[in-house]
């Protein structure tokens, strides 16, 4: 028996993968981040299944819990919210079951800076604009290292993805503006990627935090930053016509 980490998606049931779907099917026991996952994605649990909310355990009480039960000859499935690679706590976890000898294994998820970028009909990598996305977050009672803060970052001038910071919008704002991004730089919040509830702001550096504060979003909410919003960008060269690679030869211009 082993322990399943899944990504669950970042809201809508349906976003879970097959895979995903189908180890929460046969798990013995689930421990689910509750404060972040759809309950829905339990409705596929087995009615015998023993169903545990991460949300009230802390991190020896979730261990404590795998150990236990994988050793008992059961499965168990580690829900997290979006990818368990990002913001999930999931290193700590991995080592403890490696000290262990406990087999593991990760079954990634649909991050919400995706959603996001599905909710905003939106691509984050535009030619002659940014070929490059951070995902970030501002320091908080995890802190961040210095070469990592905002302002640094918001030097390269490409697309952000910030997580875990809206309840700070204000000083986001103002460390992207020091970091060289201009006031007029587009901005979109998205609280809730791809949950019925979701909500969408969409600004400049120069008004954000107030279009922020009146639609009352204070968490689990992506602040995406980013020329790419002004949707001027070069034309792409995997179906130019003019341009060949190893599956199509191009066609000469005129």
């Amino acid at each position: 028996m082993k322990v399943y980490f899944i990504g669950a998606g970042p809201g809508d049931p349906e976003l879970i993968t097959v895979k995903g779907m189908k180890i929460i099917q046969k798990a013995d026991v689930i421990i689910y981040a509750g404060s972040l996952v759809n309950r829905e994605v339990l409705t596929w649990a087995r009615p015998d299944a023993e169903i545990h909310n991460s949300a009230t355990m802390d991190f020896e009480e979730i261990t404590g819990l795998m150990l236990t039960r994988v050793r008992e000859g059961k499965t168990v499935a580690r829900v997290h919210t979006g990818d368990p690679s990002l913001y999930g706590a999931l290193q700590e976890q991995i080592d403890f079951l490696r000290r262990h000898g406990v087999e593991f294994e990760i079954v990634p998820g649909v991050s919400s800076f995706l959603a996001a970028a599905a909710s905003l009909q939106q691509e984050y990598t535009l030619p002659g604009v940014t070929q490059t996305v951070i995902l970030t977050r501002l320091e908080g009672r995890t802190p961040v290292p210095e070469k990592e803060k905002l302002s640094s970052l918001a030097a390269h001038g490409c697309t952000m993805c910030i997580f875990l910071s809206v309840q700070d919008i204000e000083r986001v704002v103002a460390e992207l503006l020091r970091g060289g991004y201009t006031p007029e730089t587009p901005v979109a919040v998205v609280q809730k990627a791809s949950w019925p509830e979701e909500k969408k702001v969409i600004g400049t550096l120069a008004d954000i935090a107030a279009r922020v504060k009146e639609a009352g979003i204070n968490r689990t909410a992506l602040i995406i930053v980013g020329e790419v919003f002004r949707r001027v960008y070069e034309r792409s060269r995997l179906y130019d016509p003019s341009f060949s690679h190893g599956y199509r030869q191009g066609r000469e211009e005129n």
